[in-house]
């Protein structure tokens, strides 16, 4: 039987794998990002450092940094023990052992509880959640949303999915969300098909595309969506 995990757990990602989870290319990496649900990915650490443009939302962020990092550590043996509850259900050629996952994670959620602070007062990380975002219309050229959408389909409704799409697709020119599957699961979400539809019957295009990225295994694709 799949393990689950009850509620949205902290546990970030790095810049790498968010160019190869979104297929973004050196000019994407160049333009307006906005990295919702970013959590306490380094990605936007890791941006900035490069002098690249990237604002990440989350609600994690109404935490000072020592309690997101006291939250990561009371989560953490939770996500590790699931995963190895799962291990079948994961590519292991790039983190090895569960264990070899959890260092690197570690290493990624540090990177940006170091870059929080700063990153705050400098409005780089803003606190908001989906499906109603505190942006204008077209403020950013491209809008990521990782492990959230799809990933907590037990969690979230249906209708939170297509209300949150076409929110990312307002604040933004074009919205990616990766990856397609349930968590901890091999199958696409049971909410895709029927999100698709919805947004089409929308004037919403889209397009699924397979990257170069695959942990969970069948999690090689991510949705691209816009409006024209």
């Amino acid at each position: 039987m799949t393990m689950t995990l009850s509620g949205v757990v902290p546990w970030g990602r790095s810049l790498q794998e968010y160019i190869r989870m979104f297929a973004l290319t050196p000019k994407e990496l160049s333009a307006s990002v906005l990295d919702c649900g970013g959590g306490p990915a380094s990605f936007a650490a890791e941006m900035h450092r490069r002098g690249n443009c990237v604002v990440s939302c989350d609600p994690l962020y109404e935490l000072s940094a020592d309690k997101i990092s006291k939250k990561i550590e009371e989560t953490y043996p939770q996500i590790l023990e699931a995963t190895k509850k799962n291990v079948e259900h994961f590519v292991w050629a790039e983190f090895g052992t569960p264990e070899g996952l959890g260092e690197f994670r570690r290493a990624t959620m540090r990177t940006f509880l170091q870059d929080f602070p700063e990153g705050l007062k400098d409005g780089r990380y803003r606190t908001a959640a989906l499906p109603t975002l505190p942006f204008r219309d077209r403020q950013f050229d491209l809008a990521l949303c990782s492990h959230l959408l799809f990933t907590y389909s037990d969690a979230l409704s249906f209708q939170f999915h297509v209300d949150s799409i076409r929110e990312l697709c307002r604040v933004a020119t074009e919205a990616r969300i990766f990856p397609l599957l349930a968590q901890f699961g091999t199958e696409h979400s049971a909410w895709l098909a029927e999100t698709i539809q919805r947004l089409e019957a929308d004037n919403h295009r889209y397009e699924i595309i397979r990257v170069a990225y695959e942990f969970q295994k069948g999690g090689n694709e991510m949705l691209r969506v816009w409006r024209d």
